[in-house]
């Protein structure tokens, strides 16, 4: 005689919304999320921002220096916005220090609001980097590497909930035409920047920079690839003109620096 097959139980509505409050309490204790205040990205990315208590990982597009120096203004200004209240700074870690101050001062992160570490090779930078998720007292984490295996982002990820401390990490190209982010890993979301031509201007100059920014990977969301104007001083990121239908903007918004040749 054969059994019936066996079918749960469907729980009630009570039971699901217990459960969603559940996942909302949890979520809010992890850390607060951050907006990018650009609507389409809020609308498309999962938590309506970037998870104040996960690892989020960014790539060039390629190799080259215009993508590379685009790839760093746009964490440099998601840094500075996790940065942005007072007495807080963001920690920027690199094995060779080649960052170019006033490029990321263009994007919002000035000298009163990161401090820099620098370690020998890409495994002590990791482990530096986790004492300092764990420490809770900074406002962000940013690590330039070229190899990070799946359990280093682990690591990585448990120690930036547990410090209620936003990573982001910067994968550096190590094959010339193999985008980093073809490595496993456990992070929350993965971006991947090109530079695109500068908004043109009505008189002779350099516009504000364009990017291309495509969001590779999210947990419980879709990928998506959208064109976006360049950081502006305070690390916002803008619709282009044409989008959001007004006049381009000028001013100090020309981004074109990022890493000193």
């Amino acid at each position: 005689m054969t059994a019936p097959p066996f079918s749960p139980p469907r729980p009630s509505a009570e039971e699901l919304q217990a459960l969603r409050e559940t996942v909302a309490r949890v979520a809010a204790a992890r850390g607060p999320v951050l907006p990018f205040g650009v609507g389409p990205i809020d609308h498309l990315l999962n938590a309506g921002g970037l998870d104040g208590a996960g690892l989020h990982e960014v790539a060039a597009a390629s190799a080259s220096w215009s993508d590379d120096a685009a790839t760093t203004l746009f964490a440099a200004g998601i840094a500075a916005r996790f940065a942005a209240a007072p007495e807080v700074s963001a920690l920027w870690a690199l094995t060779r220090f080649d960052l170019y101050a006033p490029g990321l001062e263009q994007a919002g992160l000035g000298p009163e609001r990161v401090l820099y570490a620098q370690g020998k090779n890409d495994r002590e930078l990791l482990a530096l980097c986790e004492d300092a998720l764990r420490d809770g007292s900074l406002a962000c984490v940013v690590a330039e590497v070229k190899a990070a295996d799946q359990t280093a982002t682990r690591r990585l990820q448990l120690a930036a909930s547990e410090g209620g401390t936003p990573m982001l990490l910067y994968r550096r190209y190590r094959r010339y035409g193999q985008c980093p982010l073809t490595d496993l890993s456990l992070a929350c979301t993965r971006w991947r920047i090109g530079s695109l031509a500068s908004t043109p201007l009505s008189m002779p100059g350099v516009g504000r920079g364009r990017w291309s920014v495509e969001l590779v990977r999210q947990r419980g969301g879709p990928p998506f690839s959208l064109e976006l104007e360049a950081c502006d001083d305070q690390g916002r990121l803008a619709l282009p003109a044409a989008t959001r239908d007004r006049a381009v903007a000028t001013g100090s918004a020309d981004l074109a620096l990022g890493h000193a040749a």
